[in-house]
Parts: structure tokens; sequence; C-alpha cells
């Protein structure tokens, strides 16, 4: 990040770039190691034999605000203008595993998602969905068990069985620990929840992500692309070494594991992060876990470009970073892709930003021809050089955690924290100093500031939730309920898997908060250094 009168450059993790790439910078490089072909191992140039040629990635847009309904109104606009997979969105109570009644909820119902309290707003949010056509992607972590059981319930209601239902959670949560702050319980009954998961969806939910391994929120955070693939592969790993611990076969979990990654606006570091964390799954598959089948090896990931790259200020700029973001995820393979509204440094996004987003998708799938090849930017001097040194930067990484004792004890000796705290602080100083520049902010900065159309929020979304909430508590037959969550509650305290309890208490309308409860009253909940 030197100023322009400088010589030196750098990518935003610091990796010094030469003026000028040839083949000496790739000095003893060999392609059959390190690229192989499209839709083999190891993976490099993508896990298709010709990506995009034959279908485009998934346009998913994320959706998710307010009530059921009116998430459920956005994502049938999205599909009618041609999105391909939905993606929701999840208020901070839903997150945390409260009820939309709870004081800790109070003025953040519906904010930054949909509220979900029970099976009651799940039938809304999905209704006249084709659950057996559309892939589902649902961001939520500590409570994703509960949400997937209750999309499955509505599944089940319209005579679609598990076998014919695709999607991701999230489910994500030692990241949650590392950048994001929406977990609950410890971390170590966390992981059983996981697992039990993983165990879950391979009996009943064949064809379900169950889960998305995200760098995403770990790049918001501060992090550099380095450091994104190295502690999101460290948490991979974690989740691996988990299920196998609990008699789980390598074969029978990896296919079914996904990732999330985020997208930012240095195009070829981008792309070079893509590539080489999929070479490097593929090596640790291979190498450290012994998986045989080939779709355990493949690092299959979602994509969304950068909501923290995105500024307040002349707000129609953010299209042009979309843009590019766009083209960095989709020149590196991704499988799904969300674009930012231009309008997300202000609030939630309006239709007519949702609907800019989406179409930049369809012009970069479209209309740029980078979808008429795999991989078209290999062979590249600079590209390959760069993921060489992207991959042995993140490798080290790794090798740290693993001195440490794994992700989970990283974690709790704040090791990725720290570091990802520290990057933030060199990225903000640098801005601030003016050797980072941001279109807008620092440099080419207007005097005068149009007014930008924000989303708008309804002050009654509240009131008339927890109204929704206490018609079902009256209607429930209450004993039911609370004998099925001392089911919960046993579990948690046995061996058993805590999602086939979990899905009975919920298919008897207990909330969302009542079964969160229900293991926090086993399990205790997180507190940082605590």
């Amino acid at each position: 990040m030197a100023s322009r009168d400088d010589t030196t450059r750098r990518t935003d993790s610091g990796i010094e770039i030469l003026p000028v790439y040839g083949p000496g910078a790739l000095g003893g490089w060999d392609p059959a190691e390190k690229l192989g072909e499209p839709g083999r191992y190891p993976f490099t140039r993508g896990v298709h034999p010709e990506m995009y040629r034959r279908r485009l990635w998934t346009m998913r847009q994320y959706a998710g605000f307010g009530t059921a309904e009116s998430t459920n109104e956005r994502f049938k606009f999205l599909l009618q203008h041609g999105q391909t997979g939905l993606s929701c969105a999840f208020d901070l109570p839903t997150q945390m595993g409260y009820d939309s009644d709870h004081p800790r909820a109070d003025g953040e119902v519906g904010k930054v998602g949909v509220a979900v309290d029970s099976l009651a707003d799940m039938r809304l949010l999905l209704a006249g969905l084709p659950l057996e056509q559309v892939t589902t992607s649902m961001t939520i972590n500590a409570t994703a068990a509960i949400l997937l059981l209750l999309y499955e319930l509505v599944a089940e209601e319209e005579g679609i069985g598990g076998a014919q239902l695709g999607g991701t959670i999230q489910n994500d949560i030692l990241k949650e620990y590392i950048a994001r702050g929406t977990y609950i319980y410890p971390p170590r009954p966390s992981m059983r929840l996981i697992v039990d998961t993983f165990a879950y969806c391979r009996d009943h939910l064949p064809s379900w992500n169950s889960i998305s391994i995200s760098g995403y929120h770990i790049r918001e955070a501060g992090s550099t692309a380095v450091q994104e693939v190295a502690f999101t592969l460290a948490d991979g790993i974690a989740y691996v070494e988990a299920a196998l611990a609990a008699g789980l076969e390598v074969d029978e979990i990896a296919p079914r594991l996904s990732f999330f990654f985020n997208s930012h606006n240095n195009l070829f570091e981008e792309v070079a992060k893509f590539r080489a964390a999929r070479r490097m799954w593929a090596r640790i598959m291979t190498e450290r876990f012994g998986a045989k089948e080939e779709r355990s090896k493949m690092l299959r990931f979602h994509a969304q470009t950068g909501g923290s790259t995105l500024t307040a200020q002349q707000p129609e700029n953010n299209i042009v970073r979309v843009t590019v973001q766009a083209l960095a995820a989709a020149l590196g393979g991704t499988q799904s892709l969300h674009t930012n509204g231009f309008d997300e440094a202000l609030g939630l996004p309006t239709e007519r930003a949702a609907k800019l987003a989406l179409r930049t998708q369809q012009v970069v799938g479209y209309e740029t021809g980078i979808a008429d090849t795999a991989d078209p930017l290999a062979g590249s001097y600079y590209v390959e050089a760069l993921t060489d040194e992207v991959e042995r930067r993140a490798i080290d990484y790794l090798r740290r955690i693993d001195e440490m004792g794994g992700a989970v004890a990283a974690i709790e000796a704040r090791f990725p924290q720290d570091e990802i705290e520290a990057a933030a602080y060199a990225y903000a100083k640098a801005v601030d100093d003016g050797e980072k520049v941001v279109v807008g902010v620092n440099r080419f900065v207007d005097e005068e500031v149009e007014p930008a159309e924000v989303f708008p929020v309804d002050p009654e979304l509240q009131r008339t939730q927890v109204a929704r909430l206490e018609r079902v508590r009256a209607e429930r037959d209450a004993g039911a309920v609370e004998a099925a969550l001392e089911d919960v509650r046993a579990a948690a305290r046995g061996t058993q898997n805590l999602l086939v309890p979990m899905k009975e208490a919920l298919r008897r309308m207990a909330t969302l908060g009542e079964v969160s409860d229900a293991l926090r009253a086993e399990w205790g909940v997180y507190s940082p250094g605590g």
C-alpha cells in the first residue's frame, strides 16, 4: 500500500509486486503439479471441467428484512428478475437465540434481517416458493440447526422430502468467536451441535450443505486476503477433525462441506486467493485426512462482494467496486455469488439497488466472455506467482495454528483475533495517511453531498411480530411443548443427536428462543476471556 510516487507496490496482504513478471517469476514451476486440469486434482483451475460453459454460477442475492411476509415478497421479486438461488439474512435476535419479545431483542427486531420466532414465521417466509427446485442459503450460525429444522418442517408440510431439498446453512461458529460475535454457547458444546448437524444431514438431508465455512466475516473484520484463506481453512480442519472424532467417515461428510469467501477490490490478489484456497484444501483433504472421493477434495465456495469496501460517500461508486469484485469471484471460479447493493453502506438495500446488483452479475456472466473458458487467467506469470505466494503465506499460518493445538485452541488464545486486529489497524492507518486511496473518501471528495434513498424500516414491525408470537403461544399445547423441551435438555446432557428432539419441539410450536434456552440451561453461554 505504498503511495503512488513510491516505486514499491504491494497487494492488500502486503505481497510486494514486481514491475513486470516473466518466466523468471516461476522458476522451477511445474504446471502439472500446480495446475492440473479444470475439474481435476488439485482443482486450482476450478471444480468442473468446463466451469461456466455449461452453466453459470448460481446468482444468489441476499435478502431478509423486517417480517417474513416482506422477505418472501423480495424473494419472489428477485426470482422474477432472473435470480437462480435464494439467500436469507436473519435479524440479530434470531441469530442470538432470542424471541422477538425478549428484552434483549428490543429495537433489533427485523433490522438487519428477517425475524423468525417459530414454525409460523417460517411458513410465511417460504410461502409459494418452489422448495424442491430452488436452493436456499441461510446466513445463520449459533441457531443454524433450528432454522434448518424449521425449513425441513415446512417442506414436509408441503409433501417435499428431505432428499429433494438443496441449500446451505452457514453453521460456522468458529468464525463467530474470531470475527463476528453472534455466538451463544462455549466453543466445545457448539462444535458438538455442528457435528450433530453433519450427521443429521447425512441421514435426512443428503443434498444439503451442512456448513459454509466462512472467510467472509473474517475479511469484513479487517483481515488480509492471506489471513482470510488461512483462518478459514484452519476452521475447516477443526470441523473435519471433530466429525472424525465423533465417528463420522471423512468421505461421508466432506462432500457436503462448502465455503464462503469475500471478494475485494484488488482483482488479481482476489483471483489468486480463490485458486490458492482450492489447491490447499484439496491437498489437506488428501494428505491430512486421507479422503478418497474426488468430491471430498473439492473446495466449493460462495462469494459475496465486500461489504466493508462500500462507502457512504458517493455511494454510486460502489456499483463499480461491486462489478470489479464480481469479476474477481467469477475469474476465481466461484460456485455462487451475491453482489451487494450500492446503498448498503447507508442501510438495507432498496429494491432498485438489489435489482441493479443482480443485473451486474448478469452482465458479467452473459456479456464479458469470461465464462467462455475455464480459468482464463491460468498461466499468467503474475497470477500464478501471486497464487503461489498466497498459498505459501497461508500455509505458514496453518503451521502456527497447528503448533497451538488447532483452531479452537488458537481462538481461545486469541491468536487469529489479534492478527486480524493488527491488519485492520494497518489498513485504517494507510487510508488515514492517504497511502491507500479510497475514491470519494480520501481523494476526489465531493464538497456537496446529494441525499440518498434509504430503505425504510417499519416502526410497527416489532409490535406485529410480537403479536404473532403471542398467538403461537396461546394456541399451542403448552404441556406437549414443555415435554419436548425437556427431551432437548436431556439430549444436551447425553449423547443423542440433538436435532432429533429439537425437531419435535419445533413441530409442537416451541419457539427458537425456547429451544436455545434449553441448550443454554445445560451448556451456559460463552464470554470471551471469562
